[in-house]
């Protein structure tokens, strides 16, 4: 199998860094300021996994010629629409689109341009970041990859897109339940970026704040009655830890989206906030504190388009 992964960033880096190290056939679609420095530098990984430095294979848009039998699409969520053009000549009627972006927008946009038979679920765990020398940093243990078939049951091709990741350095899974447990993940980024974003803390110093726990849990289940009505039941055992982990005692979390505000960079609350706030609006569900989270980290993204 060939792989291409459309980024080289905190997440595509480590994922695709970690296989083409395994010996797995892994080429990565990047910009070109980020192939001049990988080139130049290799790509590194810092992780308590054990660190990596490799000279990857590099492709960038104007040299992409022919189809890979899967493409993991690592991008931010503001920048899918150009990696969905830049992407478009590894798609082949046999490829598979394996997309880890957060919330579930991304799910209409690469099936109303390739087609829904295209489109694998994928959900990534892992916190990792960028420093300034380009090296990837791996902030903590957790390390998953889970992917399978929108529909559910595995696939002859999904069942190779497993053989492919297992054994490479991180946790790799397919599972028949991609779709909710990619809907999941978005009830926890949503509450995770709403309290965060709204209160400019972590969660240990939102729950040491007066009144901080029940503003936590009273946004998560906002964020749980819009998945509801939308149709999608998160299951007993993750919203138990959901709710602990939004009002651990002293804990340092802080989500991907809160870390990029503090450092001034642009932030994905369009897909993770705001797509949430249009579902519920046609629903009719009422979300009054992740509405307030939306507006405060839309003033924020006012300011950074400013000239």
């Amino acid at each position: 199998m060939r792989l291409l992964v459309v980024g080289a960033g905190a997440t595509g880096g480590y994922f695709g860094g970690r296989l083409a190290a395994a010996g797995r056939d892994v080429t990565f679609l990047v910009r070109a300021g980020r192939a001049k420095e990988l080139k130049a530098d290799g790509l590194r990984i810092v992780s308590p996994h054990g660190d990596l430095a490799l000279k990857p294979k590099l492709l960038t848009a104007d040299a992409l010629r022919e189809p890979f039998d899967a493409v993991l699409l690592t991008v931010k969520a503001f920048a899918l629409e150009a990696a969905l053009d830049d992407l478009a000549p590894a798609v082949g009627p046999e490829t598979m689109i394996v997309p880890v972006l957060n919330g579930m927008k991304h799910v209409d946009a690469i099936t109303a341009r390739f087609g829904a038979r295209t489109l694998v679920g994928g959900v990534c765990k892992v916190a990792t970041t960028l420093d300034d020398a380009g090296r990837i940093l791996q902030l903590a243990q957790f390390q998953e990859l889970a992917y399978g078939e929108m529909g559910g049951a595995p696939s002859e091709r999904t069942k190779a897109l497993d053989t492919f990741m297992r054994g490479a350095g991180f946790d790799a899974r397919l599972t028949a339940q991609i779709e909710l447990e990619m809907w999941e993940k978005w009830v926890l980024l949503a509450a995770l970026g709403g309290i965060t974003g709204l209160m400019r803390g972590t969660i240990g110093e939102i729950e040491a704040a007066p009144g901080g726990v029940d503003f936590a849990l009273r946004l998560l289940d906002e964020v749980v009655a819009v998945v509801r009505a939308s149709g999608q039941e998160p299951r007993a055992p993750f919203l138990a830890a959901t709710r602990t982990t939004v009002t651990a005692k002293g804990s340092s979390l802080a989500p991907s989206m809160y870390r990029d505000l503090q450092k001034g960079l642009r932030i994905e609350a369009d897909q993770i906030v705001g797509d949430l706030l249009a579902r519920a609006r046609k629903l009719a569900v009422p979300t009054p504190l992740l509405s307030a989270a939306y507006a405060n980290l839309s003033i924020y993204q006012s300011r950074l388009a400013r000239p």
